[in-house]
Order: structure tokens, then C-alpha cells, then sequence
């Protein structure tokens, strides 16, 4: 039985995580109302990440430095004020930015937390329970940043004065960012409660040379271990085509479907929903130790994605959403937990984290670049989606052959490792 400090962590993520969502949407609307081109768009995503990759050495050290509820409540407060720049009429890539600093920061210590708060039987059952309500947030941030730029709820939120204050929020834009700067003060309330673990805190290095070499000996202990380089290859790509997938979506929603951004935000959400449901299957379904045999769901996940280009009914666009989100779900649950249980034991729970940000977080950058620059130099929306579906199945074939060559070059190790992940999971049917 999970006890409640843990559901004030689930809570604290949750409200992070709606707001993150909604702001997204928030964030498109924005540059559109700017006429902005469509290219211009994904550059959000990269301009947000971009702290992960560049603070990735420095916030997994800081995560290990305070207790993880307080370090949860300075990157909520950052993320406040990416908002109000946001409002401030500051240019949304640079505002934007500064809340992908909060979420930078406050992502190693979300998801460290687990292993320190929980004893390692629990951790695959306790991804799958964060991870399914990650999603939920996801589906229901992205549908409700659909729903707070619509035109019929903006118009209700632009009516509402406050009495002598003027908020010079004149736009569904403006309003919905608002809004979710108000859903990240719940989060922010929620991380104050949040449980000290007891956990001896580790101090920063003395010097930022010396963290950057602590990151780089971590980066090449997880890349080095046979276990952890095939979870971390997973979880990279699946991510970058996740974030890329987000933006893919909302075009090809456009222009197959006649959707506005409000329907094409649901639709996200739909296929949220599908991750959500593969995530908690997972959780039922996949132990630890057999994680590594989700791998093939990654290229049909890659096949399946190119069948949206022979899609344009409404009915089967939701079917093939759910689709895409379940295999995903299936397969990220278990490599997640995978690398979490590997990092832990390799170079601590903050840095382990970071260093799995910094990996999925490159590949967005390196991912979203692409989709925007291919775009940009004129590639129909269709003919980009076969690419990157593809490119998606073709790389996870890759990761399979490089796990058969493990298992056939470095069995015993392999088999030892294998054997560490069941000993400490209790859901393996020889418990």
C-alpha cells in the first residue's frame, strides 16, 4: 500500500504538469494571434527545453543538494513568472524559455523523489501509477488549454473584471495563461507539504568545471552499462518523437481533418489518453527484468504513425490516437523504470534523471529542428509524417539489434543484471 506522502508528490506533479500542458497551448495561440509563420511554432518546444540540455550537469546536482519538495517549489515559482513575461508582452520563445528553466529544474527532483521515497519493489508500480497520472494531466491540460481559448469560454474569462485592477489581459491568449499560472500556485501549495525522505542531502561541487566532469563520468556510466544504454536509447528517441508527435498532431489535424488549434488540442489529448492506458497496462503487466522485450513496440508504434497520411475521418483519427498512445505507453513505462532502477544504482537518483533529461532532451531539440526546418523549406505536412514515422520505426529497429548483440556478446553480464532487476521487483511471478 502506497502511503500518503505519496499522493501529495502525485498531486504536486499533476497540477505541474496540467499547467505545463494548458500553457503550451496558451503559448501556440499566442504566436498565431501574432501571425506568426507555422514553421515558428515547434520553436516553442525547443526554446523550452533548451535549459534541460544546457543546465542538465548543473540541476541534477541541485536536486541531490536540498530536500526534493523544496526544490518542486522554486521551479513551480519560476514558472510563475515565465507566465507573467508571457503577459508582459516579453517575446513569447524567450518566456517560454524561462518556464522550461522551472521545468528544467523541476523535473530531477519529481522524479528522484520515487526513489528515495519508495522502496525499490515499488518503483515499477509507482511509475506506472506517475507516469498514468502524468498523462491524464497531459490529456486534460492539453484539452484544457484547448478549452480556455475558445471563443465561447474566453469570452467569459475577458468579461470578468477584477474591481480597481486592471490586468491588461485582453485576448483567449492572455486569459489562458492566467489561468495557468494560477493551476502552478496549487502545485506550488501542494509542494510544501511534500515528505522530507530522510536522505543524506550530497553538496554541490566547489567548483561548476568540476559538476560538468561529474555529469560527463555519469553521461558515460549509464551510456557504458548494457542495461542502461538500451533503457536510455528508448527513452531518448521516444521523447523527441513525443515532443515532435505534439506538433505533428496539430497540423495534421489541420489540414486532414479542417480542425481549429482548440479541436486539434483535444485530439492531443485523445492520444494522451491511449498513453495513459498503455502506461497503467504496463504497470499490470511488464516486470522489470522483462522490460527490455517491449522494444518491437517502438517500431510498430514508428508503422502505425505513418497510417495517419490514409486517414481523414474524425472516427478513425481518434482510433489511430489511441492506437499510437497505448503502444507508447506499453513502452516507455518499462524503460523508464528500467533506467530509473540502473541510474540509482550507477550515480544516484537527481543525477541519473539529469542525465536521462539531458539525452531525451537533445533529441527533442535535434527532432523539433528538423520537423520546423523541413516544414520551412516547403514539405507538405504528409509527406513529413512518413519520414518521421520511418525514421521512428528504422531507429527502434537499430536499439533491437544492438539488444540481441548484447545478449549474444555479453550474455553473462547481461544475465546478472537481469537477474539484480528481479530480485527487486515483487511483482516477478518467482516471488
Amino acid at each position: 500500500m502506497l502511503s500518503s506522502g505519496f499522493y501529495i508528490i502525485m498531486a504536486a506533479q499533476f497540477f505541474s504538469s496540467l499547467a505545463d500542458n494548458a500553457l503550451l497551448v496558451a503559448a501556440i495561440a499566442l504566436l498565431m494571434q501574432a501571425d506568426a509563420p507555422s514553421w515558428l511554432t515547434p520553436y516553442l518546444k525547443f526554446f523550452f527545453v533548451v535549459s534541460y540540455v544546457a543546465l542538465a550537469p548543473y540541476v541534477g546536482a541541485f536536486a541531490d543538494r536540498l530536500p526534493k519538495g523544496h526544490v518542486m517549489l522554486i521551479a513551480n515559482s519560476v514558472k510563475i513568472v515565465g507566465c507573467l513575461l508571457l503577459l508582459w508582452e516579453v517575446d513569447p520563445l524567450l518566456a517560454y524559455a524561462v518556464v522550461g528553466l522551472g521545468a528544467a529544474a523541476y523535473s530531477p527532483a519529481k522524479y528522484g523523489i520515487l526513489t528515495e521515497y519508495l522502496p525499490h519493489r515499488h518503483l515499477v508500480v509507482a511509475n506506472g501509477w506517475i507516469e498514468g497520472l502524468t498523462v491524464a494531466s497531459i490529456i486534460l491540460g492539453t484539452v484544457l488549454g484547448g478549452v480556455l481559448i475558445h471563443a465561447r469560454v474566453s469570452g467569459a474569462l475577458l468579461g470578468f473584471d477584477l474591481p480597481f485592477i486592471d490586468t491588461d489581459i485582453d485576448t483567449p491568449a492572455e486569459a489562458a495563461i492566467a489561468i495557468t499560472a494560477a493551476v502552478y500556485a496549487i502545485a506550488a501549495l501542494f509542494n510544501l507539504y511534500v515528505p522530507r525522505t530522510g536522505v543524506a542531502l550530497k553538496p554541490l561541487p566547489s567548483h561548476p568545471v568540476d559538476t560538468l566532469k561529474d555529469f560527463a563520468r555519469c553521461v558515460a556510466r549509464l551510456w557504458s552499462d548494457r542495461l542502461g544504454q538500451i533503457s536510455l536509447a528508448v527513452t531518448t528517441l521516444f521523447w523527441g518523437a513525443g515532443a515532435t508527435l505534439q506538433f505533428i498532431v496539430i497540423e495534421w489535424s489541420r489540414a486532414a481533418l479542417g480542425f481549429d488549434l482548440s479541436k486539434a488540442a483535444i485530439l492531443q489529448g485523445v492520444s494522451a489518453f491511449g498513453i495513459a492506458l498503455g502506461a497503467v497496462l504496463a504497470s499490470v503487466w511488464i516486470t522489470l527484468d522483462r522490460s527490455v522485450r517491449v522494444i518491437p513496440l517502438g517500431i510498430a508504434m514508428g508503422l502505425t504513425v505513418v497510417a495517419m497520411n490514409y486517414v481523414s475521418e474524425i472516427p478513425l483519427a481518434i482510433v489511430l490516437m489511441v492506437l499510437i498512445g497505448v503502444m507508447a505507453g506499453l513502452f516507455v513505462v518499462p524503460m523508464n523504470a528500467l533506467l530509473q532502477h540502473r541510474g540509482h544504482h550507477l550515480v544516484g537518483a537527481g543525477r541519473s534523471i539529469a542525465v536521462q533529461n539531458f539525452n531525451e532532451n537533445s533529441s527533442i531539440l535535434i527532432m523539433i529542428a528538423v520537423y520546423s526546418l523541413l516544414l520551412n523549406r516547403g514539405l507538405s505536412i504528409f509527406a513529413v509524417i512518413a519520414i518521421f514515422g520511418l525514421a521512428v520505426a528504422g531507429t527502434m529497429a537499430m536499439v533491437q539489434w544492438w539488444y540481441l548483440r548484447n545478449r549474444r556478446v555479453h550474455s553473462d553480464e547481461l544475465e546478472r543484471l537481469l537477474a539484480f532487476a528481479r530480485a527487486e521487483d515483487p511483482h516477478h511471478p518467482h516471488h
